[in-house]
């Protein structure tokens, strides 16, 4: 079976078939999360994020006029929400509610290195950041990739090299970069 490319899958949603959002959610749901832990630091908070970021877009999908940019419009959705989170996060909580939060020391949060490569990530180009994601979050297939967002396979191929010289500046002498150029070899 061949992979329905975003745009198809956004047309059958619009057209009522909403099984067809399983797909999106299953095709965007690590990428929504790794952006809604970039913002929040903490896999709990970016889980419930993640969730309502699916349930918002699912809602405004009659809205989206680009069908092909779903994924970037769902990650900026997903920003929005992880940062609605933050905020109340901030707020302090009722003493029996503090105590829910405590989490033991494995509380799921990011290692700097991987920390520091979702910051320069998210400080990609859109095209970029979302072709990034999509290879090294999702484990698409540059062909994969390129079907699901309607591109030539060069030009994909091209944005995942841009991608990759601007992330290897960025972190420059950091070991996070080889893990990330190693996963690039799959």
């Amino acid at each position: 079976m061949p992979i329905r490319s975003d745009s198809e899958l956004v047309a059958q949603v619009q057209g009522g078939d909403h099984g067809a959002y399983g797909e999106l959610v299953n095709r965007y749901e690590r990428s929504v999360r790794a952006v809604a832990l970039d913002v929040l630091g903490n896999r709990h908070d970016a889980e419930d994020a993640a969730q309502d970021a699916f349930v918002v877009a699912f809602h405004k999908l009659p809205g989206l006029r680009d069908l092909s940019k779903y994924g970037h419009w769902l990650l900026k959705i997903t920003r929005r929400q992880a940062l609605r989170c933050a905020k109340r996060r901030r707020q302090p909580l009722p003493l029996n509610r503090a105590a829910d939060r405590i989490e033991p020391s494995r509380n799921g949060r990011l290692d700097e290195p991987s920390r520091r490569l979702n910051r320069a990530v998210q400080r990609l180009p859109m095209q970029e950041r979302l072709v990034v994601t999509l290879r090294y979050f999702d484990g698409h297939s540059v062909q994969q990739i390129a079907d699901l967002t309607e591109r030539p396979l060069g030009t994909v191929t091209k944005q995942l090299s841009r991608a990759y010289t601007r992330l290897r500046a960025m972190l420059r002498g950091c070991m996070t970069i080889r893990h990330f150029s190693s996963a690039s070899s799959n």
